[in-house]
């Protein structure tokens, strides 16, 4: 087995291009498995859909959430897609292997001016102060990930053309526009920045802690509620929720699908389509609004008044 998991991860890694949080992941779902599998006492090479069905089970039953359980039955069956192009196994069990249904999810969205609330909340009187409000407003103009966003360089930013080149999933780059307002907040952690001491080979991350060192994303998600709740915001968010802010007001100012698309990154429109929520009041605002049949009402009932 420790053949195959070799072979299985260097797979992913050239073959696949995963980036290494993703190979993390890909490898913790597989451990899962190979754990149910020695309980059961099965080698990979006997392993039924029968065997997976109870694997998916125990995973609901052991409390994991549907849309955890799709993300490790999609490694599963990557794992068994490569046993059999490479020859493993004759065959895939897990080619009939369901999922369980997701319900519709929309992740809360941040206005423009939750958004200011957010950084206006920041005391700049602190060493981070300006540091976490570029990494707010960066975020919110650009929805870059977080893991995008930790690992941003200062070789990447191009300030005269007002452009950030981002290193994202599978190690693709795209170029993303940046804001007057988020190069204002940039240029303001600089000059905290440049009076720092920084650690050895981390002099070209754009954002550091006290130490000189870059940040993770652990850091940021704990920052970003802090500064929700000092800010009053009542929503549950995460650096995520201001990438979605992003695309949704991108969206709502009538930008084109495809375009949000590559500037989120997206390999597949499906994924994008996510991005598309427009609150329910809006759409009944604008039907009652605009449309024909409503309007002819609208007018019909002020004639009678």
């Amino acid at each position: 087995m420790k053949d195959v998991t070799r072979a299985y991860l260097r797979y992913l890694k050239l073959q696949r291009n995963m980036s290494a949080n993703t190979l993390d992941a890909y490898q913790r779902d597989l451990e899962k498995l190979l754990a149910f599998l020695k309980r059961e006492d099965k080698e990979v090479a006997d392993v039924t859909l029968s065997d997976l069905q109870m694997f998916a089970a125990g995973l609901h039953d052991i409390g994991i959430g549907p849309r955890s359980q799709c993300r490790i039955l999609s490694g599963v069956r990557s794992f068994f897609h490569f046993l059999q192009l490479d020859g493993w196994r004759p065959d895939d069990p897990s080619e009939l292997l369901e999922s369980p249904v997701l319900g519709e999810h929309l992740p809360e969205v941040l206005s423009t001016e939750e958004v200011d609330a957010l950084e206006n909340s920041i005391d700049v009187s602190k060493f981070e102060g300006h540091r976490n409000r570029a990494i707010i407003e960066v975020l919110f103009s650009c929805g870059l990930r977080v893991s995008e966003l930790v690992n941003l360089k200062l070789s990447n930013l191009y300030i005269e053309e007002q452009y950030v080149r981002v290193l994202g999933k599978g190690s693709k780059e795209r170029l993303v526009p940046i804001s007057p307002k988020a190069l204002q907040e940039l240029d303001n952690w600089f000059q905290v920045r440049n009076t720092m001491r920084i650690k050895a080979g981390e002099e070209d991350y754009v954002f550091l802690n006290r130490r000189g060192a870059h940040l993770t994303r652990t850091m940021i998600l704990i920052m970003i509620k802090q500064q929700a709740a000092a800010a009053g915001i009542r929503k549950t968010i995460s650096p995520h929720t201001l990438r979605h802010s992003f695309a949704t007001a991108l969206l709502e100012g009538g930008a084109d699908l495809r375009v949000i698309q590559a500037l989120l990154g997206h390999e597949d429109i499906g994924t994008t389509e996510i991005y598309t929520h427009i609150d329910v009041s809006t759409l009944r605002d604008e039907i009652i609004n605009h449309h024909p049949r409503n309007m002819r009402k609208n007018v019909k009932n002020t004639t009678f008044m």
